[in-house]
């Protein structure tokens, strides 16, 4: 669900997603902070699992990235999610008030911004929809904690398949493959956290990863 993600989905090719109207600040943010970062286009889409073709759509706006190209852009940018939608961040508070808390659409998923800016980790209060994503295979560097508030969650790691009721938690290596599905048709709330590497040098240290295809 996270950063340097190699997002594909499990069966075959699926229909061209339409142009994005939710999200019209993305695009340009992504160009900006790729060139302020000094990556190509085709560093910055293999550092972040993507193919080039893929991330230039997402910077021309001609497809909206989902919640985990999000993280993993921000990773690679050494930057946060919030950043990359345009929000402007005050300060670096110890504390989050729900009340300021804005639901962002990225994917088909909704979620918060649950912690605080340019820290070493990414803290999101997640609502997964029934349906969505359930075929998307995610693999990338770091490591995911997530935890279900409510409802029931289908968690697949690797070959095994964990079913996850409210109160339930995972904490899993991500280079583990793994799918993210809710099982109820109302959908599942999370408390998701993963591990960030700030620094785009240590994330293109990491290595390439399998570009999805375009």
């Amino acid at each position: 669900m996270s950063p340097s993600e190699t997002e594909r989905p499990s069966g075959a090719g699926s229909p061209a997603e339409p142009a994005p109207a939710a999200l019209p600040a993305v695009a340009p943010q992504l160009r900006a902070l790729r060139r302020q970062a000094s990556l190509t286009l085709e560093a910055a889409a293999r550092a972040a699992g993507l193919s080039p073709a893929h991330l230039s759509r997402l910077e021309t706006g001609q497809r909206q990235p989902s919640l985990p190209m999000l993280l993993a852009l921000a990773r690679v940018y050494g930057t946060t999610v919030a950043e990359l939608l345009g929000e402007t961040v005050t300060g670096r508070d110890a504390v989050i008030r729900a009340a300021d808390m804005e639901p962002t659409a990225a994917g088909g998923w909704t979620y918060w911004q649950a912690g605080s800016p340019g820290r070493g980790m990414q803290a999101l209060r997640v609502h997964v929809p029934y349906g969505s994503q359930g075929d998307v295979v995610r693999v990338h560097p770091g490591e995911e904690w997530l935890h279900v508030l409510r409802g029931r969650l289908r968690l697949r790691l690797g070959d095994s398949t964990h079913r996850l009721a409210a109160g339930d938690s995972a904490h899993f290596d991500s280079l583990t493959p793994h799918r993210i599905a809710a099982e109820d048709h109302d959908g599942v709330d999370l408390l998701f956290v993963h591990t960030l590497l700030q620094s785009p040098t240590a994330a293109l240290c990491l290595g390439p990863t399998p570009g999805e295809s375009s």
